[in-house]
């Protein structure tokens, strides 16, 4: 799969009706409020952009699982108020996202503005891929982009179906900025890179591993999956989360790591509990000392130093998992650790996955990362070395060999 591709500045667009596929699907309150807008923020450099070139500007997002049919809850509406608010001008809003009314719509725009598609997900033929309803979508456009990364591994009407009805697919801002960093950590990464892989379970994560060992030098591994693999090298891990069924496939990756040369490093220590609860008293033990009756909900001290120090050797770092039950703030530490010491190299950092993201924020060093990735199964999916059909889709680069 090529990544070089077409971005909205390659391409003529002042006058023309450019449809751009976002990622406005937001938390809303039961009042109908949005009470995280970080998709609506990533997608403003983009937005802003084709305004000021001049285009016609058409915007298209799904929001939650309304199941292919109108749906009230699930309603764009609300984001149109934080969208005017951010852009600091009034977005219109459509009362649906196909249909002679909306072409309408999308007819009386001027230079410069913006006009917000109902939900996508309230026809059925979007996630079916429908090539009707495609064309319906690519009825509203001269110019297609999409710079929804977070939906690009799915072959949906609006990422993969509506680009085969338009002479022109190109990237956003924001879908080119996650493509130019991820791409060279596929190809040829600064050496030495360093992947730091956590979470619960290894079944998430052995594609990943597998794709990328060839061009890394460490392979850190924290969070429950890291008990896998400690079976796999015959110590006890208690209660501790196991996926049994992958115990081979650890012991499998842990020889071919052997084999190219590659360090994988397990936890040192752990911080053990006997009952999963926050309130549970704990312990902080070596990494063959947890009792039969005690459970690891993260990784200890030792082990975070010796992390950091891995880290502060690397010159690409990427990290996707958390290093322990991170959602219970006293067993938070070793995943605030990592993100701390992420932020502290020089080497290029990229974090991707919502514990990972939401460890860096939380710690306040998110401005420190090199790139954030916005995308959750197309992350892993692009890791993992897969296709992903809106990427594919896309316009490739003329003269840029893959």
């Amino acid at each position: 799969m090529r990544l070089e591709k077409l971005s909205i500045a390659d391409v003529p667009i002042r006058g023309k009706r450019v449809f751009i596929r976002v990622d406005f699907n937001v938390p809303l309150d039961k009042q109908g409020h949005v009470t995280d807008d970080t998709r609506i923020q990533a997608s403003l450099p983009t937005i802003r952009y084709a305004m000021a070139e001049g285009a016609r500007v058409v915007l298209a997002s799904h929001l939650g699982r309304p199941g292919g049919k109108a749906d009230p809850r699930y309603s764009l509406r609300p984001v149109v108020a934080r969208l005017s608010a951010l852009l600091g001008k009034r977005v219109g809003m459509a009362e649906d996202c196909i249909g002679p009314t909306v072409e309408e719509a999308v007819g009386r725009l001027h230079e410069g503005d913006v006009l917000l598609l109902e939900n996508l997900r309230f026809h059925a033929g979007e996630e079916k891929n429908d090539p009707a309803f495609a064309e319906q979508l690519a009825r509203l456009a001269d110019v297609y982009v999409n710079d929804a990364f977070g939906t690009a591994h799915r072959a949906h009407a609006s990422t993969e179906g509506m680009t085969r009805f338009l002479p022109t697919s190109v990237a956003g801002l924001l879908m080119q900025a996650e493509l130019s960093y991820l791409g060279p950590l596929l190809a040829t990464p600064k050496r030495p890179a360093v992947a730091i892989l956590g979470g619960a379970k290894v079944s998430d994560k052995i594609g990943l591993i597998l794709n990328l060992l060839p061009k890394l030098d460490r392979v850190l591994i924290g969070g429950g999956m890291a008990y896998t693999f400690l079976v796999a090298q015959g110590l006890p891990v208690g209660k501790s989360l196991v996926e049994s069924d992958k115990v081979d496939a650890a012991r499998e990756i842990l020889t071919k790591a052997t084999a190219l040369g590659v360090d994988i490093q397990l936890p040192e220590d752990h911080v053990i509990v006997e009952h999963f609860d926050a309130s549970a008293p704990s312990r902080i033990v070596p990494h063959d000392g947890i009792p039969a009756a005690w459970m690891g909900v993260d990784i200890g001290p030792r082990t975070v130093e010796a992390f950091a120090e891995a880290i502060s050797e690397a010159q690409t770092v990427i990290w996707n998992g958390p290093m322990g039950v991170f959602e219970m703030p006293p067993f938070a530490k070793g995943t605030t650790g990592v993100a701390v010491a992420v932020a502290a190299t020089t080497a290029t950092s990229i974090v991707g996955g919502g514990d990972s993201v939401a460890a860096v924020n939380q710690a306040g060093v998110a401005e420190r990362i090199t790139h954030i990735s916005t995308g959750g199964g197309a992350f892993l999916e692009l890791l993992e070395g897969r296709e992903l059909p809106g990427v594919t889709a896309l316009t490739d680069k003329p003269g840029v060999e893959s």
